[in-house]
């Protein structure tokens, strides 16, 4: 008996354990966990927020209201800043990141901290949205299930989607519409399995909503006593005025939200406990001062949809509510932004409806706030259909669904075409994060970008060099085509044709590139299609296009190279691919995002690790900068980096060093390991990814690389990255008292100076020498710059500051004795881009410099 029981429970398993019908059960668990964590988010704040009102009546709401703000803000941001750091803002955005399989966090820890938070932050009376947080929340819960049942990465996603989806269900009270929101924005998947979990994980979560939760966002007219809706088609010109304003009013909104994290991001130098806090106090004082229904932010929407407002309280609760939740949300307080964008566009539909009803008198003001929600809901979240359904499911209206259509497809078109991205992508993208669907069937050079196959090695001229040294460079280079640089960006091209015309009709000896360049020339951006540059290179029957990124070159493409992808792929050669892989992250820590900025430190020698970190540590004190410090593990071009077992012991070992500096001096440090297929690659993903601001990288002093002026890894940081470069190229000694800053009267030589203060910190004692070289004149040489240099020195640097003209033919020679006769220890140049990489002209003199000199040479590229 025991034994068929037994077999019976091991063929039940069997069954329960098939990848769809377990996930079934994962869906239904995590419904149930979804709508519990949603209704006590939803209780709680209904709670703290009937006693925050409940104060504000009892007691001056001018005190209460700010001082609850301020201390629900310091506490949730200390809570996020000190446990979850993932946990801040809406949370829809990393969901949408992690379900696009970027490597990002998502466990109980955030599941918890998010839930703690929130409720700190909505119930202190900021103008936030909970339907963020449930959705983060349970795929937070649906991830951390994953976890404890090992599944396959796209089980795990489908597990997470349903998650997300059962957030939102509950939240809204609204189980089609979590499923669509899963289905139209965070997966696009309609594979059997992830409709079939998220529907089982929505409905549950739903279910317990509904029974257990407040019903504050269930707008059905038997609970608020609406009349019937009418709908008549003379309306229509003023449901599509509606769902003009509110794409327009979308696209604002969105813009707005991404300013306001730039300004708490860049320009406030406060921690997030503070900017949070601070948000609760102006967003408590500037309700506190409107009449006492703005108090309950629940409440002031049921007020637009029940028709007890007029259109002037309407226009006001549009302006305030617009400002207080762009500037509440910019600070970083963990909050959802879709319940807002429902109280946003109730207001503005009302005033619609209001002036419909003054003219025509046809529907009440009230349908047209139902119909705002959407419309507004559909601009900012590109989802028009989840907008229609979760409107429709609030209030179980078939006579608004046509309403909803009109103005929610009309202002889905307009935000469209102002800008294809939803507020979610735009928030990644502020991020670093791009996510690109997966190329289809489509043809290769629809398949292929221009950052494929373009030279990434480029032959430029500078703006101001004479036609006699242009004719040289044409002369010592197989290229007819030379794209002309002014201060790192792309103002001209010259060809060959251009100088055999010059040629022909006066001597070069005082023209200027400048003046014989194609100004202003047609380019491309990398990402372009090659069937993009093909159409290019025809309409305008050129040979070539300049690639460039904001105007900065990082490489060009002709003809030829088409060509000779178009080949290689019909004569069977298939190691073209139509995307390099990108580096993996398999390892990261983040430190609190307070600094003004961030310093990018590539470690990949522990013998010289040590050193940078003390130039990144001194560096990020001066300017109040975070530091970012990156390890690359290299794998196989073969193998993929995010599927290749990597060992990373001794990569923490120098990582965590950079931590325990961090901790000594008070400097975030944020860690990562990444595996890649080439170091440059991984850096300049890094840049783009973490919005570095400067990279500070180390130099062997020799390179071994055909055509290379320092090394493959540098100069192609130097030429793409987007942001300044210092270079370094240290010596055995590490000292750093005698300093050496050679000057040439640019842009370059003052970032070097800018510079100095901080690297000079590292000696007790620094002596520093300013040195300007002239050529041998009879003239005086006139050292205004010398002098303006040692007197923006003397009042930055505690050591002795010293200047001194230098009469030589060479500048690198008279660099370097100078350097010899002071026995220095440390020289500062610097160059630009095009300066620090021009070799075929005048040679590279920062080069030549680091190359000879036995001390230690600082190169900064601006």
């Amino acid at each position: 008996m025991l034994a068929r029981g037994k077999i019976l429970w091991l063929r039940l398993s069997r069954q329960m354990l098939q990848p769809r019908r377990l996930a079934f059960v994962e869906a239904c668990l995590i419904g149930l966990v979804s709508g519990v964590a949603a209704v006590l988010l939803g209780q709680t704040v209904d709670w703290a927020g009937a006693w925050r009102v409940h104060l504000s009546y009892h007691w001056s709401a001018y005190l209460v209201l700010p001082a609850i703000g301020l201390a629900g803000g310091l506490l949730a941001g200390w809570l996020v800043e000190r446990f979850a750091p993932e946990a801040s803002g809406s949370g829809m955005s990393e969901v949408k990141a992690v379900l696009a399989r970027v490597p990002m966090p998502l466990n109980l820890r955030i599941a918890l901290v998010k839930l703690i938070s929130a409720t700190l932050v909505l119930g202190s009376g900021m103008p936030l949205g909970r339907e963020g947080p449930t959705v983060q929340i349970g795929a937070a819960l649906a991830n951390q299930l994953s976890n404890w049942v090992p599944t396959s990465p796209e089980h795990r996603r489908q597990l997470i989607a349903a998650g997300a989806g059962a957030g939102l269900a509950a939240a809204f009270n609204a189980p089609i519409a979590g499923v669509l929101f899963v289905v139209e924005e965070l997966l696009q998947d309609v594979s059997d399995i992830t409709l079939g979990a998220a529907i089982l994980a929505s409905f549950i979560a739903s279910v317990i909503s509904r029974v257990y939760g407040s019903h504050s966002l269930d707008l059905n007219h038997a609970n608020l006593g609406l009349p019937d809706t009418t709908f008549f088609a003379q309306e229509i010109p003023f449901y599509l005025i509606l769902g003009l304003l509110a794409g327009v009013l979308g696209i604002l909104f969105n813009k707005g939200i991404l300013e306001s994290l730039a300004i708490n991001r860049r320009r406030l130098r406060l921690s997030l406990p503070w900017r949070i806090g601070i948000a609760g106090l102006v967003s408590g004082a500037a309700i506190a001062f409107l009449p006492a229904t703005f108090r309950d932010h629940a409440g002031l929407r049921e007020i637009l949809l029940v028709g007890s407002a007029n259109w002037s309280f309407a226009a006001i609760a549009f302006l305030v509510q617009f400002i207080l939740i762009i500037f509440t949300y910019g600070s970083g307080a963990p909050g959802g932004l879709l319940v807002p964008t429902l109280a946003l566009g109730a207001a503005l539909g009302y005033l619609v409806g209001a002036v419909e009803h003054s003219l025509l008198g046809m529907s009440a003001a009230t349908v047209y706030a139902h119909v705002g929600m959407a419309a507004f809901f559909s601009a900012v979240s590109k989802v028009p259909i989840t907008a229609v359904v979760i409107v429709f499911e609030m209030t179980t209206d078939f006579n608004l669904v046509l309403p909803l259509m009109i103005a929610s497809v009309v202002a889905y078109l307009v935000a469209e075409k102002i800008d294809r991205r939803s507020l979610y992508d735009l928030l990644l993208e502020w991020k670093g994060i791009h996510i690109t669907k997966e190329p289809g069937t489509e043809g290769l050079l629809a398949q292929l970008s221009a950052i494929d196959v373009m030279q990434r090695r480029v032959e430029t001229l500078s703006s101001q060099i004479s036609i006699d040294e242009a004719v040289q460079a044409f002369s010592d280079s197989r290229h007819r085509n030379f794209p002309v640089l002014k201060n790192g960006k792309v103002v001209g091209i010259v060809t060959q044709e251009d100088l055999v015309s010059i040629a022909s009709q006066q001597s070069g000896k005082d023209t200027t590139v400048s003046e014989i360049m194609t100004p202003e020339p047609v380019t491309v951006n990398p990402t372009a299609t090659l069937a993009h540059v093909l159409h290019i290179l025809n309409r305008y029957h050129l040979s070539c296009l300049p690639v460039t990124e904001n105007r900065k070159l990082i490489g060009i493409i002709t003809r030829s190279d088409i060509i000779r992808v178009e080949a290689e792929r019909l004569s069977g050669n298939e190691q073209i691919e139509p995307k390099s892989a990108p580096s993996y992250v398999v390892y990261q820590t983040r430190a609190p995002a307070i600094g003004k900025g961030r310093l990018l430190v590539p470690l990949s020698h522990p013998q010289t690790a040590e050193t940078l970190l003390d130039m990144a540590v001194a560096i990020a004190k001066d300017r109040n900068y975070e530091i970012e410090c990156l390890q690359v593990i290299i794998v196989a071009s073969g193998r993929i980096p995010s599927e290749t077992p990597v060992q990373i012991s001794k990569s923490l070992q120098l990582l965590q060093r950079a931590i325990q500096l961090g901790e000594e001096w008070r400097i975030p440090v944020h860690t990562e390991i990444r595996v890649a297929h080439n170091v440059a690659g991984a850096i300049l993903e890094t840049v783009k990814a973490r919005h570095i601001d400067l990279v500070l990288m180390g130099w062997k002093g020799t390179t071994s690389t055909p055509g290379r002026v320092f090394s493959r890894v540098v100069d192609t940081i130097i030429r793409q990255a987007a942001c300044d470069v210092i270079l370094a190229k240290l010596d055995d000694k590490r000292s750093f008292d005698r300093w050496l800053l050679p000057m040439a009267g640019g842009p370059n030589s003052s970032q070097a100076i800018k510079l100095l203060p901080a690297l000079a910190s590292l000696s007790t004692s620094p002596q520093i020498k300013l040195c300007q070289v002239f050529q041998p004149t009879n003239s005086t040489p006139d050292t205004t710059l010398l002098d303006k240099s040692v007197h923006f020195l003397q009042r930055r640097v505690s050591g002795e500051v010293m200047a001194t003209p230098v009469c030589a033919n060479s500048v690198s020679e008279a660099v370097l004795n100078c350097a010899k006769q002071d026995n220095s220890d440390v020289i500062v140049l610097g160059a630009s881009r095009e300066s620090l990489l021009q070799q075929a002209i005048q040679g590279n003199i920062a080069e030549n410099i680091s190359r000879k000199s036995n001390c230690t040479v600082i190169m900064v590229k601006t």
